[in-house]
């Protein structure tokens, strides 16, 4: 009988282990064994809006997400799987349009901006060269709220980055999550 219960707990991590080492990876990355690298061209900004390294802090970004969540070598040119980007539109528009409270004349109050947003739309063309149904060219887009009192000038670095970060998990999960 000892032989059984020795069993009947090992069966439960032998099949953990079993079905862990499939298809499953935690960081969700699906790949094919063949694909080793990757290339991501420098990005280049069509909007003529923005930062004048705007450019250069997307493509970096891309780069950084891209290493930090695969085991891809990412090269300048002529990877497995291909990005090349351009930044289609940076642009601000009032997010949250409020009535301001009636004038003491009994006036139709005034709308106004209760936030603004910055929105940040880039056009991704991706190629497979493994596997070319997988190829797209698509724009992704994201953004990022703030007080209509902050002065657009002053959008930090961080900020745009969390715009870049939703972008970016968007077409890492297209490209390497196949989600």
């Amino acid at each position: 009988m000892k032989t059984y219960k020795s069993f009947s707990c090992l069966l439960p991590l032998v099949l953990l282990t079993f079905l862990l080492s499939g298809c499953y990876s935690f960081s969700g990355v699906n790949l094919s064994p063949e694909v080793k690298t990757i290339s991501i061209t420098n990005f280049s900004n069509a909007s003529g809006q923005g930062p004048s390294n705007l450019q250069q802090f997307v493509t970096e970004d891309f780069k950084d997400y891209f290493q930090r969540n695969t085991t891809l070598r990412i090269l300048p040119q002529a990877g497995d799987l291909q990005i090349e980007g351009q930044i289609l539109s940076y642009s601000f528009s009032p997010a949250a349009i409020q009535r301001s409270d009636l004038p003491a004349g009994g006036n139709v109050g005034l709308d106004q901006a209760g936030a603004n947003r910055l929105t940040i739309v880039v056009q991704i063309n991706y190629t497979d060269t493994k596997n070319p149904t997988n190829n797209f060219d698509q724009s992704f887009s994201g953004f990022y709220d703030f007080p209509p009192t902050l002065d657009i000038n002053l959008i930090s670095r961080a900020q745009i980055q969390q715009i870049t970060e939703r972008i970016i998990y968007s077409v890492f999960t297209k490209t390497v999550a196949n989600w």
